[in-house]
Formats: structure tokens, C-alpha cells, sequence
């Protein structure tokens, strides 16, 4: 990597593989490097799904290894108020909220920056696979994707500003995940094959489920498919997400009558003895699960979405038009058409259905490899959906 003027940069280090070739990365330019351990959840901290202690252990060995101070920090509270508090109102209202998305917004980028310039830094860096550039002819800074598309993650930074964005590094998202391995093994880092932290920061590896019921009451309900009929029960809407195939508790329950017929007239053939079922809509007012058995059946694409909440990188909305953009992440990019956009929300129609758009995810636009912001999906058109013009 180029060399560039020495400056301060506090690095997240997180524990994992990737800060920690950040870390070095820096250090090798020349950077004075500061670590900073952010702690961002204290409830059963101690328990086996909690990692923070351990994280926090490896963090401290990779320091030691590349030669910086490393500094523990809480920001236990802040996550509480500005992330948690969100991620239940969002599941109690029957959407499917994407914590790690506010937590970027809420507490990397702002809580972590706020301290990082009081330590004096110059600029913060992360593990993320994603890049900054500076358009020379806007003077404005663009969120790039990372260079390797199976760990681009600029759909989770998409809430970043022009300020945030003025004060941050990325150095490995110029690379290949396989080429930061690889580093890590030469140079020695303690964590080198570390395997990558899944799920949300305070749930871990524990059933979602049973991390779930501690906040939100129980509200059963009928689970009716397409043509009403009652399969069974479900355990309360904000268990459940649209597109959801496994944990209805139906599984053994065949297409028959009404429904089979509706599946053979769509051409699903043997949908009665192996399409399994799949959550296709919550109605909140009736407390119905409403689930739909085949992966393409109608209820489940949908061909326009209205976003709410909007942030944009550039600070503007973009200008409508073809673009291209993500309901969810790891999805391929889906060719698009902005309808309109305002500071506050959008409107997109897709050339293509896309499947199971769920609202309370984001949906993030792109203009080729350059991120351009996105909003919280409110609602999306369902195909055939009798009645209904949006799901929710």
C-alpha cells in the first residue's frame, strides 16, 4: 500500500482478524495507532453466547504483537438508547430490523468517532471490506464497495455521512479476504484463524428465538396459507420474518385441497409432498401468519418498495433514474428504477421481482461500485395478493 503523511488513527479493534490487520496495516505506513475495545453489551455478559470477554482478550494479544496501546471502552449505555431500544420497538411493531446497520450509524461512527478525536486522532479506522474515495470534481467523499464481492460490506455503512466519512479508513477493503488471512499467518497475529463473529453483537450464537422471548410477550395466533386455511399456531408476529422456512412448526403439514390445486395451477409440481412452507405476510390487525408453500410462489416477490427514513451519503438525494440496488444483504445488486427520492424516503420498481422484501430491512442503492445511501423498507407491492397492495 502507498505510503502517506504520518497522522493519529485509532483503530476499533474488535478481536477478530480483520481490525487486526487494519491495526498493522497502519502501523506499517507509519501511523501512530491507537486500538480502542469497544464494549457494547453488559446483559449476561458472562453467558456462553457473549463473546466480549474473550474478543477482548485477543484484542489485547494483537496489540501486543504489532506494538500499539489498546484502550477498553464502554459503550454498553449508548448502545442501549441509540440501538436496542430501536431493534425492539422495530420487532414489536412486526418488522425485521437490521441492528448492525444503526450500530454503525449510532456507535462506530459517531459514540467511537466522538472519543477517538478526544484521544487527538486525525482519522478512525475499521475492518470493514469497504472503501472511501474523494471525488476530486463533487469535493465529496464516496462509500466505495470492497474490492472483494463476497465480503463487501458498504450495505451495512450505507448510513454514513460526508463527516464520518471525511474521518475514516479502510484499509482492508482493498483487499481479498484470502490475502488478509494470509497476512495475519506471516506476520503472526495470535488470531489469525480466528473464524468471523455471525449474528448481532448481543445475541451471538444463541436460538434468536429464546433471546427474543425475554422482552417481547408471547402473542399466539392462527398460521392460515394462502387460501385460509388453518395449519396451526404461531407463537406471536414479531418471532417471525417474511421469507422464514424454518421454525413454523408445520413442516409435516401437505398442500391439500384448495392448495394444492392453486400450486399445480402455477406450475409447482409435487408441491404437496416436498415445497416447504414460507412466511409470506404478517397481519398485525388480525394476528395472523400468513405462510405460503414454495420458494417462488406469487406472495412472495415483488416488483416495487417504498423506503422510509432515508439516508444519503452524498447529503442529497440521488436524482431518479436506472440504478441498482440491495433489499438485503449478500443479494446480488437488482437493476432498478429510482421513481423518486427526497430526504426522507424513496420509491423503487425493480426490473425484476424481488423475493421476500421485508419491511424494516434497508434497502441500499448503488450507481456501479459507489454506495449511494438507502432507506428502511416500509412497504413493497406483493404479486396476486388478494386485497392487499402492500405487505407489511
Amino acid at each position: 500500500m502507498q505510503k502517506t503523511n504520518s497522522q493519529r488513527v485509532v483503530v476499533g479493534l474488535s478481536g477478530g482478524v480483520d481490525s487486526a490487520v487494519t491495526a498493522w496495516l497502519l502501523k506499517q505506513q507509519g501511523h501512530e495507532v491507537i486500538g480502542i475495545f469497544m464494549k457494547n453489551w453488559e446483559d449476561d455478559d458472562d453467558s456462553e453466547f457473549c463473546s466480549s470477554n474473550i474478543d477482548f482478550v485477543d484484542a489485547a494479544a494483537v496489540a501486543d504483537v504489532i506494538g500499539i496501546p489498546i484502550e477498553h471502552v464502554n459503550f454498553a449505555a449508548d448502545y442501549k438508547d441509540r440501538v436496542f431500544a430501536e431493534f425492539l420497538r422495530e420487532y414489536q411493531a412486526g418488522r425485521t430490523p437490521n441492528p448492525d446497520i444503526l450500530c454503525n450509524a449510532e456507535i462506530k461512527f459517531k459514540a467511537f468517532l466522538d472519543h477517538a478525536m478526544r484521544l487527538g486522532a486525525e482519522k478512525i479506522a475499521t475492518g470493514h471490506y469497504a472503501r472511501v474515495r474523494l471525488n476530486e470534481r463533487t469535493g465529496l467523499h464516496e462509500l466505495l464497495k470492497g474490492l472483494d464481492p463476497a465480503k463487501d460490506q458498504s450495505y451495512f455503512l450505507h448510513r454514513l455521512n460526508q463527516a464520518q466519512l471525511a474521518k475514516t479508513l479502510f484499509p482492508v477493503g482493498e483487499l481479498k479476504k484470502t490475502e488478509v488471512r494470509r497476512i495475519a499467518d506471516e506476520i503472526g497475529l495470535p488470531n489469525a484463524k480466528k473464524k468471523d463473529s455471525t449474528g448481532i453483537c448481543f445475541i451471538g450464537e444463541r436460538p434468536f428465538r429464546d433471546f427474543l422471548n425475554r422482552y417481547i410477550a408471547k402473542a399466539p395466533g392462527p398460521i392460515r396459507s394462502d387460501k385460509g386455511r388453518v395449519l396451526g399456531e404461531h407463537v406471536g408476529l414479531s418471532f417471525y420474518t417474511l421469507g422464514q422456512r424454518s421454525g413454523l412448526g408445520i413442516g409435516g403439514v401437505k398442500a391439500k385441497g384448495a392448495d394444492l390445486k392453486a400450486a399445480q395451477a402455477r406450475g409447482q409440481r409435487g408441491v404437496g409432498e416436498h415445497e416447504p412452507w414460507f412466511v409470506a405476510r404478517k397481519d398485525m390487525e388480525s394476528n395472523t401468519l400468513w405462510v405460503v408453500q414454495g420458494h417462488e410462489h406469487p406472495w412472495l416477490q415483488s416488483t416495487e418498495l417504498l423506503a422510509q427514513d432515508c439516508s444519503w451519503v452524498a447529503g442529497t438525494a440521488p436524482v431518479p433514474g436506472t440504478l441498482a440496488a440491495k433489499t438485503r444483504y449478500r443479494q446480488a445488486d437488482a437493476v432498478c428504477e429510482l421513481r423518486s427520492a427526497s430526504a426522507t424516503q424513496c420509491e423503487l420498481a425493480f426490473q425484476q421481482a424481488q423475493w421476500a422484501v421485508t419491511p424494516g430491512q434497508s434497502a441500499v442503492l448503488y450507481d456501479g461500485d459507489v454506495c449511494l445511501g438507502g432507506g428502511v423498507i416500509a412497504s413493497s407491492n406483493v404479486q396476486n395478493f388478494p386485497g392487499k397492495s402492500s405487505q407489511t
